[in-house]
């Protein structure tokens, strides 16, 4: 006998809706279909920032994305310019890694702030400077394009999450003096990042140094193999889990939404005078958003060893490894739009420094309402 055919399930399902619709109707109610599915969050969107060690192939990202989606954090989205290369199991493997960078020369030369409105991540999760600290860097120059790379992450979001690295060791054959740069230079790392973290934005110091060894965990003492893979993921995981549980907020909006920070700041340095020992400066801070902000803060990353001293038209912290944080005072945080304030302060130097020079940034607060 011929089968009588039956309707496909989603007519099933529009002829259910139809006739609730029709009983509805009498009564003055009515609905819409896409009404009965709640809305669901946005997976949170994780950025690993770095160089080969985090691109080239980078498989501790996929050893972390499996042991974070095993763990129970299943909406989450690693994102990055770069697209994966293997690795040999399966995850996300967007990132941003680019193989051979100096984190100076993305700073100097302003190549994050397109990576961040292509990918718009939420959190930052950045082993970078292997390369710069290679390339016998200065720890000061390395720590003031940091500065300027957690500036840029809060011009894009200003509730980021940044989770920065520690370095994993370093002892190429071809460079003697490697080792101890790195460890020289991670020993200044968690000054900075008490300097730098805010209650908005915090910044959290994941040690992948200790226990990680060139010889065992890396193939040429620099990248590591299977064995620094898991070691890297090990030490990311508690630290990256942490914040998932903790929620972060997304969708921060457009530029000038009310109640947003918009960052739009411009510091700019200048040296007053400068004698044996010593010199005056200061920093003009410029409002380069349409709105009005309410305060600013500026980080002042002086060169070749010299130090904040004496400060005025704001308030001054110093962090162990001279960075300085400077908060407008009560009277000149609220600027205009193209307004400025200036800040002056005294320095010492050393009397090998040279010419007066400071690497200086600024954010700025939320708009006035």
């Amino acid at each position: 006998m011929p089968r009588t055919p039956h309707p496909a399930p989603h007519l099933r399902v529009m002829s259910v809706l139809g006739l609730l619709a029709a009983l509805l109707l009498p009564l003055g109610m009515t609905f819409a279909p896409g009404a009965l599915a709640a809305p669901t969050a946005e997976p949170v969107r994780v950025m690993p920032l770095g160089d080969s060690i985090t691109g080239s192939p980078g498989c501790w990202r996929a050893v972390l994305w499996n042991r974070l989606v095993n763990s129970g954090h299943k909406d989450i989205d690693f994102v990055g310019t770069l697209p994966p290369q293997g690795c040999g199991q399966a995850h996300d493997g967007d990132n941003e890694g680019h193989g051979g960078e100096l984190v100076t020369n993305v700073a100097d030369q302003n190549l994050l702030p397109g990576r961040l409105a292509s990918t718009r991540p939420d959190i930052v999760v950045m082993h970078f400077g292997t390369n710069d600290v290679w390339s016998s860097v200065a720890p000061d120059r390395i720590l003031a394009a940091y500065t300027k790379l957690v500036t840029q992450m809060r011009a894009s979001n200003p509730d980021m999450r940044i989770l920065v690295a520690q370095l994993i060791p370093m002892n190429p054959s071809s460079c003697a003096g490697c080792a101890q740069r790195v460890v020289d230079f991670n020993a200044r790392i968690p000054g900075w990042a008490r300097a730098t973290g805010t209650d908005r934005s915090p910044v959290t110091v994941v040690d992948q140094w200790t226990g990680f060894s060139t010889a065992a965990d890396t193939y040429d003492g620099v990248h590591p193999n299977a064995s620094g893979d898991d070691k890297i993921a090990a030490r990311w995981f508690p630290a990256l889990s942490a914040v998932l549980d903790a929620g972060v907020p997304q969708d921060p909006g457009d530029p000038g939404d009310p109640g947003e920070d918009p960052a739009a700041c411009t510091a700019r340095f200048r040296a007053v005078s400068s004698w044996q020992g010593g010199y005056q400066g200061e920093v003009t801070v410029t409002n380069t958003s349409a709105s009005a902000v309410r305060g600013w803060t500026a980080t002042v990353v002086p060169a070749n060893g010299a130090r904040l001293t004496q400060l005025w038209n704001g308030s001054l912290s110093t962090a162990a490894d001279g960075t300085a944080t400077v908060r407008n005072a009560a009277w000149n945080g609220t600027l205009a739009p193209g307004a400025s304030a200036t800040f002056g302060f005294v320095a010492t130097a050393p009397a090998t420094a040279g010419t007066p020079a400071a690497t200086v940034t600024c954010t700025g607060s939320a708009p006035v309402a």
